[in-house]
């Protein structure tokens, strides 16, 4: 039999998942790759791979697509990991450097941007390296991941995307779902839900397994506080909303 081939976002929100699939029955069914999630995305969208956790806004773009999993990557408040820095107020802004490694994170705070903030600053994509450049200082960047940690500290103001998005519509917000693009078996599919459950309940392996990578994150609240990996009605409701939004809003970049 063929295996499944699976692509997960590489960064450390995603580590219990990792975990889990890497200690299940499923290694010798799977090929598991670790991408950023602009990537995921296009692998399942040009047949690459079977299975993605991919950014919510790529959903529309994969064809047959249907969410596998009651699991994903999702915050009911802050996040800490995808958030606009900058050295001014935000209504001071004029322009926005926008992360190319996530079109959610791109999405979201566009639609925040217009529908919350009522402001409209000038977006540009950011290019390799664009997180160590020194700029305008009327400009902010959106930055997602691990990268986050570090690079907050360079700024004066951090708008944690998240936070806003619950204060503005009082939803939990999903960045990330496990993605089929063609029918999967359901035996396959039953053993895969484990395996991500598996690794939520060995949070403390996982903890223990990162540690050294990142010695001064809070991994313990980051993973038991600032994400929700299991999806409910307010998850639901919450992309069911941004995805309207994320229509209506149209093509702005």
């Amino acid at each position: 039999m063929d295996k499944i081939r699976i692509s997960a976002v590489s960064y450390l929100n995603t580590k219990p998942f990792v975990y889990g699939l890497q200690h299940s029955d499923l290694t010798g069914k799977m090929d598991l790759s670790l991408d950023i999630p602009s990537i995921c995305a296009s692998k399942l969208t040009t047949d690459l791979a079977d299975i993605g956790l991919i950014p919510v806004a790529a959903i529309a773009e994969v064809p047959n697509a249907q969410i596998i999993s009651d699991y994903g990557i999702a915050a009911s408040g802050k996040v800490r990991t995808v958030v606009l820095l900058s050295n001014i107020p935000l209504m001071e802004i004029t322009k926005v450097v926008l992360d190319y490694q996530s079109r959610t994170s791109v999405r979201l705070v566009q639609i925040l941007a217009k529908y919350f903030w009522k402001i409209d600053p000038v977006w540009e994509i950011g290019q390799p390296g664009y997180i160590e450049l020194e700029l305008n200082p009327a400009t902010a960047i959106i930055v997602i991941g691990d990268r986050v940690f570090e690079a907050v500290k360079k700024y004066n103001y951090c708008y944690d995307l998240s936070e806003i998005w619950k204060n503005f519509t009082g939803y939990d917000f999903v960045f990330a779902c496990w993605i089929a693009n063609k029918p999967i078996d359901i035996e396959f599919i039953s053993e895969f839900n484990r395996a991500l459950a598996f690794g939520l309940l060995h949070l403390p392996e996982v903890i223990a397994e990162c540690e050294k990578n990142y010695p001064d994150y809070q991994l313990n609240e980051y993973f038991s506080k600032n994400l929700s990996f299991v999806f409910d009605d307010s998850k639901r409701k919450g992309l069911e909303l941004f995805l309207k939004l994320n229509n209506d809003l149209g093509e702005t970049i």
